[in-house]
């Protein structure tokens, strides 16, 4: 896995996501309550603050937990609840050692088929259904990553030339297109909250 990226819009984390597995894998988890940048430059400041080139899956799951978070929580902090994260990473990287022997390109080298990469990813704790689904498009769009049904198991998310996930940022343009996608779908959901919340007062 050596690709460029262009997820945190930084070049030093781009390069490392580009180039480590579990480093997109971390990623991709910070990706939550947080803008797209700052989740993706994670992996690259924790590695940084850990001295070290890249991440290791047997090294964060041994890590003592109190100080992964302080580790996490140093300003600027890795994610709006770092200690939370913290543990979460953790906790991600202790299945792959426990199940990959640390080694996060595992979770998808070989696989056949979408279907079953997709349970490969949701078995990933952190990992729910639709988070499992945008890294398996990102996997077949810039990673090359392509079983058989890879689009279909992605759902949505595997469409082409659409812009709903990280799976299609590839510089500022796309993603302010990705950004403006995810701005229509909350706005859509406000709109249908406050609409069934209108039909209750009507009925009452």
């Amino acid at each position: 896995m050596d690709v460029t990226l262009h997820l945190a819009q930084d070049p030093e984390a781009d390069e490392l996501l580009g180039r480590s597995p579990l480093a997109a894998l971390v990623g991709m988890l910070l990706d939550q309550q947080v803008p797209m940048e700052w989740a993706f430059k994670g992996p690259s400041t924790i590695a940084r603050r850990m001295d070290a080139e890249d991440l290791d899956a047997h090294d964060i799951a041994a890590h003592d937990p109190a100080a992964f978070a302080a580790l996490l929580s140093e300003k600027p902090a890795v994610h709006r609840y770092p200690g939370a994260m913290a543990g979460r990473i953790q906790q991600l990287c202790a299945h792959l050692a426990e199940t990959y022997d640390g080694d996060a390109e595992a979770v998808w080298r070989g696989v056949s088929t979408g279907p079953e990469l997709l349970k490969r990813l949701q078995d990933l704790p952190g990992f729910g259904r639709q988070k499992a689904q945008i890294f398996l498009a990102l996997l077949g769009k810039q990673l090359g990553v392509r079983p058989e049904g890879w689009r279909e198991a992605a759902g949505e998310y595997g469409e082409p030339d659409s812009f709903r996930s990280v799976a299609d940022i590839t510089g500022p343009e796309s993603l302010t297109k990705v950004r403006a996608h995810k701005q229509e779908m909350k706005a859509a959901a406000r709109a249908a909250k406050a609409a069934r919340g209108a039909g209750g007062r009507a009925r009452g």
